[in-house]
């Protein structure tokens, strides 16, 4: 659970705020929205004192997860090592394994890219914040140097996982399914965006998607998430951020943060989704490893969409539905940010098209790509390689 920031873009554009009036400061008051990172908080006291969260001990910890052993471990990521581990549903005292409730365990690595303000934002964000399509906080473990976070376990892994593994053992997402998971994730960000105040999620991406066993999606990862924009302003400025292939770039090219960037990243998933290719993927052909850049010019024609949809959903899907899904994304990945759609319309769009009964062959069976597309429709193939950091 979590992203790996050795794929983070890191750039320092300008100090930002702290999460506004969000966090505590050390003495417990609350902090004003000019407190900046120069400033990294070590106390307990500054989580935030409405966070509805259980404080673990290590020791309570190293329990429900046998000490974390290696055989318990169950992802990776830029945060350091997640294990997963069993806890009392009640008492939320650990338990044994098998038993009670499925936890996933987030151990800081003190060596790595991700620190004690992402750490307090992913506890003071989620602990207030609560929707069916947001992973749920369970607790925190503030020991010394020892930083941990847990979480409820999503047995189903990420979408990441699930959209781009390749073997004959695996089966592709079916068509329905990826549009279940696209309105899921559009629902929880659409719920953000509308909290009071906003908050701008800044870390859209397919393994950020993590599903429960229902295949449900939900948002993780809140570290780089931070407030939105106060009274009439339209941004504020802050420090890059993100993924490569994923960020807006009005954000790469001024810094200025506002929820529109959001629904960039998400139409890049969109994209993601319809074609089963990376936003980033430096195995395909010239020209084709951005995904945006590669796939805009096919997404306003139903004969040339087909260049872009993943082939291994050929006859799952009815065309009419996949091109208005390709123009949802083609609104949402626009190079003006004010063209692009608030969130809550992406949802109301996905939800319309998420009823619609399918007829896949009904359109497509005398459409064919056009000629000179004939040599791509292929599978994308296997890639397992870090993503690139812009520097």
């Amino acid at each position: 659970m979590g992203a790996c920031f050795s794929n983070r873009i890191k750039t320092d554009i300008a100090s930002s705020t702290w999460l506004s009036s969000r966090f505590l400061s050390r003495d417990g008051s609350k902090g004003s929205s000019s407190t900046s990172f120069s400033h990294v908080p070590r106390t307990e006291g500054e989580i935030l004192q409405n966070a509805n969260l259980k404080s673990f001990t290590l020791s309570e910890l190293k329990s429900a997860t046998r000490n974390f052993r290696l055989d318990s471990m169950v992802g990776e990521g830029g945060f350091g090592r997640v294990f997963k581990g069993w806890i009392d549903e009640t008492s939320l005292a650990p338990c044994k394994p098998g038993t009670g409730l499925v936890i996933a365990v987030k151990k800081l690595n003190q060596e790595g890219l991700q620190g004690h303000r992402e750490w307090l934002a992913e506890i003071n964000y989620l602990g207030q914040l609560n929707h069916p399509n947001l992973v749920k906080l369970i607790g925190y473990c503030l020991d010394e140097e020892q930083r941990l976070l847990v979480y409820e376990f999503m047995p189903r892994g990420s979408l990441e996982n699930h959209l781009f593994r390749r073997g004959t053992f695996y089966q592709p997402l079916p068509w329905n399914t990826r549009v279940r998971m696209a309105l899921g994730a559009a629902r929880g960000l659409a719920f953000l965006h509308n909290a009071q105040p906003q908050v701008i999620y800044r870390d859209v991406k397919a393994s950020n998607i993590l599903l429960d066993s229902n295949y449900k999606a939900k948002l993780s990862d809140f570290g780089l998430a931070r407030d939105g924009p106060m009274g009439d302003k339209s941004y504020v400025s802050t420090r890059i951020m993100g993924t490569q292939g994923y960020a807006a770039p009005e954000y790469l090219s001024t810094g200025h943060l506002s929820a529109k960037n959001d629904v960039y990243s998400f139409g890049v998933v969109l994209l993601e989704l319809l074609s089963g290719r990376r936003a980033i993927d430096r195995n395909q052909p010239a020209g084709e490893h951005n995904l945006v850049d590669w796939a805009k010019p096919y997404l306003v024609n139903k004969r040339r969409l087909l260049r872009v949809m993943d082939p291994r959903l050929q006859g799952q899907y009815s065309l009419t539905r996949a091109s208005k899904i390709a123009l949802l994304a083609l609104d949402c990945i626009s190079i003006d940010a004010k063209s692009r759609p608030d969130m809550k319309d992406v949802v109301k769009t996905l939800e319309e098209l998420h009823v619609q009964k399918e007829t896949p062959k009904e359109e497509e069976q005398n459409l064919q790509p056009s000629s000179d597309n004939n040599n791509n429709n292929k599978s994308p193939q296997a890639v397992n390689y870090p993503r690139p950091s812009i520097m």
